[in-house]
């Protein structure tokens, strides 16, 4: 039976947890056997340097977690997806749109229930370093086209409260509360050259819910935003209605179908039976073991799953994007917002070729599962989280806080023996 030797990139920034976690359950993975042909994984972390256009990299598969910030990663994986067919998670084709303004927009036009939105040009004018032309080019420009706008009627036809927000932004950096019409000047008027939203409060919800999606598997976690980064991910279960909680799975494959995203969160409020988006467009999505404690070992299983997945069976990175599908499902005045709902849901399953997906976990990775659980409950992995954690939190927290963390783990363990 031929062996195939695969090797999956890592191109990191500065986070280490998460890789070494799923290094060693790459390395723990038996052979996969599928196909009538053996599959043995390598990892290798990705190194930034000079690169000759017409070079073959020795990647299948690359994690990326750089590109989005790092010119010179971004445009190697570009290279890599044109000239040399390696799949990436996720496409750098899209990351225009990870700016959250394009996912508003387009999902907007899907008709999902996105709150209202609006777009405030810059309180300065953004600088042009490039050229000073430019520069001269951009003040001419202005005198000439930037029509002045009355701030208060923008703030008055949202409502109030609302939320000032970056279009581009990230980890809730500079996302302001606006109670009243003083404060949203005020807030304008710090914002710089920043290019913000304003968008409606969801006032009242009953659920802060954040979906983490990894290829075609989403899990949905409670959410407290304005708690302590190690507490905002609370452990609960069947906290949605059985119909909100498909909504918002639906809503978070929708989203990475459509832009071709393969690891990616979504934020969704809850308020009754009303799922409201308002945010979906995460580059690097946290994954980090303090953060996500209970839940970490399912994301690194999952991102195991995916990977070996794509590569054994040949997947192909999807480059084109084919927009018009979703449209026309969404431009379409004989459906109701629950029949959109489920043709999405049929297109984003489709997509991530789900029940394909799930038959080879079942097949090729019968003993995954339980690989996943030995990694998670020994010692190396309790070596990895004491490090970890005494890393994060100042020294008179380190011990507390490794407890809370072990038995964080350990539950999600005891929850898998269990089931």
């Amino acid at each position: 039976m031929p062996e195939h030797e695969h090797l999956i990139g890592l191109l990191l920034g500065t986070e280490d947890d998460w890789p070494r976690a799923f290094e060693a359950l790459v390395e723990r993975l038996p052979v996969v056997e599928h196909g009538g042909e053996r599959h043995v994984f390598r990892t290798e972390r990705i190194t930034n340097e000079a690169f000759d256009l017409r070079a073959t990299p020795r990647y299948e598969l690359v994690i990326d977690r750089l590109g989005w910030w790092y010119d010179l990663a971004r445009e190697w994986i570009k290279k890599c997806a044109l000239m040399n067919d390696v799949y990436l998670l996720n496409n750098p084709f899209t990351f225009q749109a990870m700016e959250k303004h394009s996912a508003y927009c387009a999902m907007i036009r899907l008709g999902l229930k996105v709150p209202e939105t609006w777009m405030v040009p810059h309180k300065l004018p953004a600088p042009m370093h490039r050229r000073e032309y430019m520069a001269a080019k951009l003040e001419h420009m202005a005198a000439r086209y930037n029509r002045p706008f009355d701030l208060d009627e923008i703030g008055s036809e949202i409502g109030y409260p609302l939320y000032m927000k970056p279009f581009d932004g990230g980890q809730w950096v500079g996302v302001t509360r606006i109670a009243d019409a003083a404060a949203l000047h005020a807030q304008y008027d710090a914002s710089g050259e920043r290019l913000m939203h304003l968008q409606a409060s969801v006032e009242g919800f009953d659920v802060f819910a954040r979906s983490l999606s990894i290829g075609a598997e989403t899990t949905v976690m409670r959410f407290d935003p304005d708690a302590a980064m190690h507490e905002r991910y609370r452990v609960e279960h069947d906290f949605l209605a059985a119909g909100c909680g498909r909504e918002v799975v639906t809503i978070s494959r929708l989203v990475n179908a459509f832009f071709r995203w393969e690891f990616n969160s979504c934020e969704n409020l809850v308020r009754g039976e009303e799922v409201y988006p308002i945010d979906y467009a995460n580059a690097s999505p946290d994954v980090a073991l303090t953060s996500l404690h209970y839940y970490f070992p399912w994301a690194m299983g999952a991102l195991v799953k995916w990977c070996v997945f794509c590569v054994v069976t040949g997947r192909r990175m999807a480059i084109d994007q084919d927009k018009r599908r979703y449209f026309d499902v969404g431009d379409r005045d004989d459906l109701s917002y629950e029949q959109k709902l489920e043709e999405y849901r049929r297109l984003a399953d489709d997509y991530f070729q789900v029940e394909a997906y799930e038959d080879f976990c079942a097949t090729s990775l019968p003993s995954i599962r339980e690989l996943v659980v030995g990694y998670f409950g020994s010692p190396e992995f309790d070596d990895l989280l004491v490090g970890v954690v005494r890393s994060v939190f100042p020294g008179h927290e380190e011990e507390s806080m490794v407890a809370r963390h072990r038995g964080l783990v350990g539950a999600w363990l005891r929850d898998q023996e269990a089931a």
